[in-house]
C-alpha cells in the first residue's frame, strides 16, 4: 500500500514537472533564432492571404502597383459578396485575353497571377489553374454551409459537442473528488510525519492546477469547434484570434538590445515557475533521500537544503535569461531602480531578508528548536529568508518576521543542549515532617519516565508561608516542549504520594477576632422620627384588633 501510494504522488508530481520541462524544450529551438532575428514574429507584410468565411485558400504577394494587403483586401471582398447573394453554384474561370491569367469568379475581376505570385518552376497558367481548383472547392463548401440542412447539422453537432464538454468536465470533476483527493489525502496522512511537524501537500495543489488546466483546455477546444460549425462565427473566431495572436507576438516589449512579446514573457514566466517548483522538488529530495541518512541533526538538515535550494534558483535563472538572450548587464537600470525602492519603500522586506540570512548562516536558532518569542511558545518548523514559522502547544503555524528573533529578546530552550530545568513550587501545612515532605517529593520526580536521573531531582525548603511551608522541586527534563505536561503529571503524583502518607496539602486560611463592646453608632434626627411615627402607627393598630374567644366547655358553655 505505501508503494502504490508513493507512486501515485510521484506520478502527480513528474506530470507538473513534465509540463513545465516541455514548455522548456519547446521553446529552447526557438531561442536561438529568436536571439539572431528579433523581429521574427513580426509580418513584413509581403504577403496577404485570400480567405473565405475564415478559410485560407492561398496566399498573394505585392504586385507592380498593388500592395498584398490591398490585393487580397479586394478579393475577399469580392469572393464574400459572391457567396452571400448567389442563388445558384458559382463558377470560377481564368480569363486567358490579357497579357497574364486573370481569374474571374461570375465573371467579376477577382484576382491577376502575376510572376510575384509564382514560385520558381511553374507557370503562370499552372499557378492560375491551382488557385482556380482551391477557390472552387472553398467556394462550393461555403454554399453548401449556407443552406437549411448544414445549419440543422451544425446545429444538433454543436449541441452535442456542449453535451459532451460538460459530460467530460463533470467526469473529472467526479473522478477528482471520489478517488483522486481522498486517495492523496489518506497517503498523506500515512505519510505524515509523527512529531506533528507540517508536511507540503503539493501533490494535492499539483492535481487540482492540473484539473483546472484540462478542464479549461476542454472548454476551449470545445468552443472553437463550435465556432468553427457557422461560416459567420468561424469568420469572426479567425478575427479574434489573429489579433490576440498578433498582440501576444509583436515584439513590443524593449529589453537590452533585443524586443520581446508578450508570449515571450509569459513563457518566460512559466518557466521561472517550473524552476521554483523544480527545486522544490529537489530539495525535498535532497531532505528525505539524501540528508536524512547523512546522521546530520535536523537542523542541519534543514540548513543545508535551504542553502541549495536558494543556489540552485540563482544560479539556474542566470542561465534561463543567458539561454533567452537577454544581457545580465542590461539589468543594471532595473537594479539602480530597484536600489532606491529597497532605500524608500521596501526597506521592512530589505530588513527582513538579512534578518533571515543572518539566521540560517549564524544559526543562533533552528529548526526543531523550542522557542519562546514574546510569549508566544513553540518549535521553530521552517526559516526562510523573511520570516520563520513556528508551531505552538495548541498546534498552530504562528509566521514571525525575522527581525523579530534579533531586535527582542528569545528563550531558546533547545540551545546547545535541550537539558532544561523545570521548577515546581509545593505548599505542605504545618506540623508536617519535613523528611516524609522531601522524600515524596523526590519519589514522585522519580517515578516519572521524562525526567532526567542526572541531574539527580533536588528539594529545596524555601521558607514558612502565610498558611503553609513552602518548597520547590527541581527536575530536569530533555524534551522542553512537554513541560507543560510533565509538570502537570508530577503535580497529580504529588498529591496521591503527599495524600498517601499522611501529610496535608493546606489552602489560605484567616481568623478573625471580634471584640464586645458597644459600638458608636450615628443616627440621624430624621431616621428616628421616621422610627418613632412608625412605632406609634403600629401601636394604635394592634389596639384596634378584636380581643380573642374565651375557651368553651364541652357544652358548649364558656368558662368563668
Amino acid at each position: 500500500m505505501k508503494f502504490v501510494s508513493f507512486v501515485r504522488v510521484r506520478i502527480v508530481r513528474t506530470l507538473v514537472v513534465a509540463f513545465m520541462v516541455g514548455c522548456l524544450l519547446a521553446v529552447l529551438p526557438s531561442l536561438a533564432q529568436n536571439n539572431t532575428t528579433p523581429d521574427s514574429f513580426n509580418s513584413d507584410n509581403s504577403t496577404a492571404s485570400i480567405m473565405l468565411d475564415g478559410r485560407k485558400i492561398f496566399e498573394v504577394t505585392k504586385a507592380e502597383q498593388f500592395t498584398a494587403q490591398k490585393r487580397a483586401g479586394d478579393a475577399n471582398q469580392v469572393l464574400q459578396e459572391q457567396v452571400e447573394t448567389a442563388e445558384k453554384p458559382i463558377t470560377v474561370e481564368i480569363d486567358n485575353t490579357a497579357r497574364i491569367p486573370v481569374i474571374k469568379v461570375d465573371g467579376k475581376h477577382l484576382i491577376s497571377i502575376t510572376s510575384e505570385d509564382t514560385p520558381e518552376g511553374r507557370s503562370l497558367q499552372e499557378q492560375a489553374e491551382l488557385w482556380q481548383g482551391k477557390l472552387q472547392t472553398v467556394i462550393q463548401q461555403a454554399q453548401y454551409e449556407r443552406t437549411p440542412i448544414y445549419l440543422i447539422k451544425a446545429i444538433f453537432i454543436s449541441s452535442g459537442c456542449v453535451f459532451l464538454v460538460i459530460a467530460l468536465s463533470w467526469a473529472l470533476g467526479k473522478l477528482w473528488c471520489d478517488y483522486l483527493k481522498p486517495q492523496l489525502d489518506k497517503d498523506a496522512a500515512e505519510s505524515a510525519p509523527r512529531d506533528g511537524s507540517k508536511q507540503a501537500n503539493s501533490p494535492k495543489i499539483a492535481g487540482q492546477v492540473l484539473l483546472t488546466l484540462i478542464r479549461c483546455a476542454i472548454w476551449v477546444y470545445g468552443l472553437i469547434y463550435i465556432t468553427n460549425q457557422f461560416p459567420q462565427t468561424r469568420q469572426l473566431s479567425r478575427i479574434v484570434t489573429d489579433t490576440i495572436i498578433a498582440s501576444l507576438t509583436s515584439d513590443m516589449i524593449p529589453l537590452g538590445d533585443n524586443s520581446y512579446s508578450v508570449l515571450n514573457l509569459l513563457i518566460l514566466i512559466s518557466l521561472f515557475v517550473g524552476l521554483i517548483i523544480l527545486a522544490k522538488v529537489i530539495k525535498q529530495g535532497l531532505r528525505s533521500r539524501i540528508l536524512r541518512f547523512t546522521g546530520l541533526s535536523r537542523a542541519a538538515q534543514e540548513t543545508i537544503a535551504i542553502i541549495f535550494n536558494y543556489a540552485f534558483i540563482f544560479i539556474s535563472t542566470l542561465v534561463l535569461l543567458q539561454l533567452w538572450g537577454l544581457d545580465i548587464s542590461s539589468l543594471t537600470v532595473f537594479a539602480g531602480v530597484l536600489g532606491v525602492g529597497i532605500g524608500l519603500g521596501l526597506q521592512g522586506i530589505a530588513k527582513e531578508f538579512i534578518s533571515g540570512l543572518v539566521l540560517i548562516f549564524e544559526r543562533p536558532i533552528q529548526v526543531g528548536d523550542f522557542v519562546d518569542v514574546g510569549g508566544l511558545m513553540g518549535t521553530v518548523e521552517y526559516i526562510s529568508v523573511r520570516s520563520t514559522e513556528i508551531r505552538t502547544l495548541d498546534d498552530v503555524s504562528i509566521i514571525i518576521p525575522n527581525s523579530r528573533f534579533l531586535e527582542s529578546e528569545v528563550i531558546n530552550w533547545s540551545h546547545h543542549s535541550a537539558v532544561s530545568r523545570l521548577n515546581i513550587p509545593v505548599g505542605v501545612a504545618y506540623g508536617s515532617n519535613l523528611k516524609t515532605v522531601r522524600s515524596a517529593l523526590i519519589d514522585a520526580a522519580k517515578e516519572h519516565s521524562d525526567v532526567l536521573p542526572q541531574p539527580s531531582p533536588r528539594v529545596f525548603f524555601k521558607g514558612f508561608g502565610d498558611s503553609s511551608l513552602d518548597f520547590d522541586l527541581l527536575v530536569w527534563i530533555s524534551e522542553p516542549r512537554k513541560q507543560f505536561q510533565i509538570k502537570s503529571d508530577l503535580y497529580f503524583r504529588i498529591e496521591v504520594i503527599l495524600r498517601h502518607r499522611g501529610v496535608e496539602i493546606p489552602f489560605p486560611q484567616r481568623d478573625l477576632h471580634v471584640r464586645s463592646g458597644s459600638l458608636p453608632v450615628d443616627i440621624s434626627p430624621q431616621l428616628v422620627e421616621s422610627l418613632a411615627h412608625l412605632s406609634q402607627s403600629l401601636a394604635k393598630w394592634l389596639d384596634q384588633q378584636p380581643t380573642a374567644n374565651p375557651p368553651q366547655d364541652g357544652n358548649g358553655k364558656g368558662k368563668n
